[in-house]
């Protein structure tokens, strides 16, 4: 990666999303259990051969709660805005409205390397996975192939493991790490970022929270906060275009079922919109959902009774998962850093002090922090 000064995120800049509270870390870790953990796989130089390197790629894992999610699995829901990608698990998301593994982000070539780790790596945690019951990962992926040398296979075991064992509560690492290492948003550099919001629901407040992997987008069609930035901004373009794709991984304590999660989910979709994406046809964006406020026991020996709120009742929670997932879109691109892989591609940093300017001509109160 190459500096391109201090990073910020959206608020930092006086860019605001929305008009919803922000929860205490404005990431997806607002949702008490969630904890997000990264590897990141960044090494070797463009004059190395293909399959040699360089490598500009990593892991993202995201665990819906830390409490043993194999035997207390959460309701989940998944929808495809456009469906050339892949998040491996999805049909049994589908069928049974549940997850039971931490939700894994990688590149393309890396899915099944990082199914197999996490695999290995819950076995060991889980005395009866694999015995009782298979256990599939959720794993979801990204095209990173213009800065990444794909061809080498770079993601490893170690790798996943790393992600797996460095997953925290607290703040998150946003931009080219992680999973996010190599990904292209907007044809600016991309990668990770996330956002949350606060909303209340009869009288109880909860949280809703997005983190994505960015790799999606024209730049002429980049909107933040309505501004068209893109058009303003027509420069430092990479020297190949890709359609590229999205994941969304949204978050809520809110008690949902899987039917709800799913609408969730759709949701998300409209705040890939509002910064720009029109869901290309080699695109994948896809978004999975999930609340946490109730744990789904494996086995049972009566009636299970799950709580959840009226449809009447979730117009904050679909406004919170729209904004706090285009937040979080634009917190990849203010946090990521010019990046140079292989064959010398350059994916550049979308320029804060740009951002700004063009922000402030069209009357937003933005600022260089």
């Amino acid at each position: 990666m190459v500096s391109d000064g201090r990073r910020a995120r959206a608020r930092e800049l006086g860019i605001e999303i929305g008009v919803l509270p922000l929860g205490a870390l404005n990431a997806i870790t607002d949702v008490p259990g969630v904890l997000v953990g990264h590897s990141t796989v960044s090494w070797g130089g463009p004059e190395l051969p293909t399959g040699s390197g360089p490598a500009r790629t990593g892991v993202t894992a995201v665990f819906p709660h830390g409490d043993g999610l194999w035997d207390k699995r959460v309701v989940a829901g998944v929808f495809a805005a456009n469906g050339v990608g892949e998040v491996v698990g999805s049909s049994a998301i589908r069928e049974w409205g549940l997850i039971e593994t931490p939700v894994m982000l990688t590149n393309s070539q890396a899915v099944g390397a990082v199914y197999d780790a996490t695999a290995r790596w819950l076995m060991e945690r889980e005395p009866r996975t694999g015995l009782d019951d298979a256990v599939m990962p959720v794993v979801g992926e990204c095209d990173d192939g213009l800065l990444n040398d794909q061809r080498g296979m770079h993601v490893r075991e170690e790798h996943v493991r790393e992600a797996l064992d460095a997953a925290r509560g607290g703040a998150v690492a946003e931009g080219g790490v992680g999973a996010g290492t190599g990904m292209m948003c907007f044809e600016f550099k991309g990668g990770i970022g996330t956002s949350s919001r606060l909303i209340t629901i009869y009288g109880r407040q909860y949280a809703v929270g997005a983190l994505v992997l960015t790799n999606f987008g024209d730049r002429r069609r980049l909107a933040i906060d309505g501004v068209p930035v893109g058009r303003e901004i027509a420069d430092l373009m990479p020297v190949e275009k890709r359609e590229g794709s999205c994941v969304v991984v949204l978050a809520t304590d809110a008690p949902l079922t899987s039917r709800q999660c799913e609408r969730l989910a759709k949701r998300a979709a409209l705040g890939l919109a509002v910064c720009g994406s029109y869901a290309a046809d080699g695109s994948g964006e896809i978004m999975v959902a999930f609340s946490t406020a109730q744990h789904v026991p494996r086995k049972t020996s009566a009636p299970l009774r799950l709580e959840t709120i009226a449809n009447d009742a979730t117009a904050e929670l679909f406004e919170a998962a729209v904004d706090a997932t285009a937040e979080a879109v634009v917190n990849s691109l203010c946090a990521a850093e010019t990046t140079v892989g292989r064959e010398s591609n350059t994916v550049h940093a979308l320029p804060l002090d740009r951002l700004v300017e063009v922000m402030r001509r069209h009357g937003r109160p933005a600022r260089l922090p």
